[in-house]
């Protein structure tokens, strides 16, 4: 049977609380929310904390999706199932929707959360692609205050992130543009699996209808996920047609780096970036269209 090594266990009654734990426990802590990703690297001994810092009481302080200005933000312990029934989210960024109803299954998205998603920095993690599509930034808070880091900075490699030893991502900022819309597909081996490869898409037309700006985050094909800029160069300007959609698509084969495993070769998943990509452009763009017609 596989179990955990032996460790120690607090309770956080609030993130200021929290903090203070991570700070006094030293670099051999560890927060646990949903517990999803950790508990497995802990049965495995990929993962040896000697002290786990339980958050899940902070879902009151951390769990929400409130505008503020031209931002949704999005608390840390906002759980996916409450990510994929927002309205709110919804309305802005129907992508958040589109993700969640392919992550894992009705157990997990009840008790994971965004911020352990996104400190989990699993190159292959959804909401990871789709927070990088729409240009998000995290906030990261410490004792001493708060610090505003864009998506970019935040993630730094497979399974590592910008969050400091005693600091805690606490929320999660996405600008809101007029003028646009965004999608997400997967292919995965089953429902809810790991993807084999996952694609995030946001496009913005401007007055004419051309494209004025698109980014795309990729999932599960190496080891970064970025707005790929060389799309938005090649495609602003341009009419939001097939045409466009085959350049992003060759861009966003050419930028991965995926690698032959057992979940499909490296062409594979190459076609794989090629072709959502041009399918999550095509839905963002017809999304647009829908709502200048009133019809969403």
């Amino acid at each position: 049977m596989q179990v955990p090594a032996p460790l120690e266990y607090e309770r956080a009654t609030s993130a200021a609380d929290a903090i203070r734990l991570l700070e006094r426990l030293g670099g051999e802590a560890r927060i646990i929310a949903g517990g999803h990703s950790l508990l497995p690297m802990m049965k495995l001994r990929l993962a040896n904390p000697e002290y786990l810092v339980d958050i899940n009481d902070l879902h009151g302080e951390l769990g929400y999706v409130r505008r503020v200005g031209q931002q949704v933000r999005i608390g840390a312990m906002t759980r996916h199932r409450e990510l994929l029934e927002s309205d709110e989210l919804h309305e802005h960024f129907p992508i958040f929707r589109d993700a969640e109803r392919v992550i894992a299954d009705p157990p997990v998205r009840n008790r994971g959360t965004l911020g352990g998603a996104l400190c989990q920095a699993d190159p292959a993690e959804d909401l990871l692609s789709v927070c990088t599509t729409l240009n998000a930034s995290c906030v990261i808070r410490d004792s001493r205050g708060d610090r505003v880091v864009p998506m970019e900075q935040f993630y730094r490699g497979p399974y590592e992130t910008a969050v400091g030893q005693a600091e805690m991502l606490i929320e999660v900022r996405l600008p809101i543009r007029p003028g646009g819309s965004n999608a997400y597909a997967k292919v995965d081996l089953r429902s809810g699996a790991w993807a084999v490869t996952a694609a995030g898409a946001a496009l913005w037309l401007d007055r004419h209808g051309r494209i004025a700006d698109a980014r795309v985050g990729l999932a599960a094909v190496g080891p970064s996920t970025t707005g790929i800029p060389e799309i938005s160069a090649a495609l602003r300007g341009s009419e939001p047609d097939a045409g466009a959609f085959d350049i992003a698509g060759r861009i966003a084969a050419e930028s991965c780096q995926p690698v032959t495993d057992s979940r499909g070769s490296a062409a594979y998943k190459r076609h794989l970036a090629a072709e959502l990509t041009r399918r999550t452009l095509a839905t963002a763009r017809d999304r647009i269209l829908a709502r200048a017609e009133g019809r969403a």
